[in-house]
């Protein structure tokens, strides 16, 4: 009798190995040979799946998207919510093997998408959904007067923002000068005086955001 195959699995599993090829040998190794052999499949059956390549790194991208969501709605929140906006910021930046491998894989696809016209939607939406998780967070945690109330949110997003994307890459090009340590302290430096004070205790605010989250990604929220 025939083996069933699971499509979306062996999907996942050749973009799996799209980032492994990615993270050792870089982006320009990234062949549908090399990928077929990361995976241990027959290229023939690459291109069952994707008919090129640009379909297969989007792919990819979605799938580490999916990765990285799961991660951010199962974050072990402190119930102190200056920690836990953190907690929340650094899981996009790479501390981690996990995150590190999704951080460099996430900015190939970036780098791509300049002249990758199938990408570039992507590229954008990827943009947007940190943009929204960030600008959600402040907007709950203003909601509950956590945060001092002058604030501009717009520019605070946007600050923050730069500040994770430029950790993020700065953390990967020059490990050495930017470990955890010094990751955590120029976060902290940056969010202490958002908050009102930072010593405060609210289980709630994190609840809502990590609901915020779950239904941004099922497509509940705009």
């Amino acid at each position: 009798m025939p083996k069933k195959v699971d499509h979306e699995k062996q999907k996942q599993k050749i973009a799996e190995a799209a980032w492994r090829v990615i993270r050792n040998e870089g982006l320009e190794q990234c062949t549908v040979r090399n990928i077929a052999k990361e995976a241990g499949l027959p290229v023939s059956s690459m291109r069952y799946y994707f008919s090129n390549q640009s379909q297969l790194f989007v792919f990819a991208t979605k799938h580490l998207n999916d990765r990285i969501a799961q991660r951010l709605e199962t974050i072990p929140y402190t119930g102190v919510p200056f920690n836990d906006l953190k907690l929340l910021l650094e899981q996009f930046i790479p501390l981690d093997e996990d995150r590190q491998l999704e951080v460099e894989v996430w900015h190939s696809f970036s780098a791509k998408a300049l002249h990758d016209p199938e990408l570039q939607p992507l590229n954008e939406e990827m943009y947007e959904d940190l943009h929204q998780i960030i600008r959600g967070a402040l907007r709950l945690l203003t909601q509950v007067n956590l945060l001092k109330p002058d604030l501009d949110l717009d520019l605070e997003t946007e600050r923050l923002y730069a500040l994770v994307d430029g950790l993020a890459i700065h953390s990967i090009l020059l490990p050495d000068k930017f470990p955890p340590a010094k990751v955590d302290a120029i976060l902290t430096h940056h969010l202490e005086p958002l908050f009102l004070h930072r010593d405060s205790q609210d289980n709630f605010v994190m609840e809502e955001i990590s609901k915020a989250l779950k239904a941004y990604r099922l497509g509940l929220l705009n």
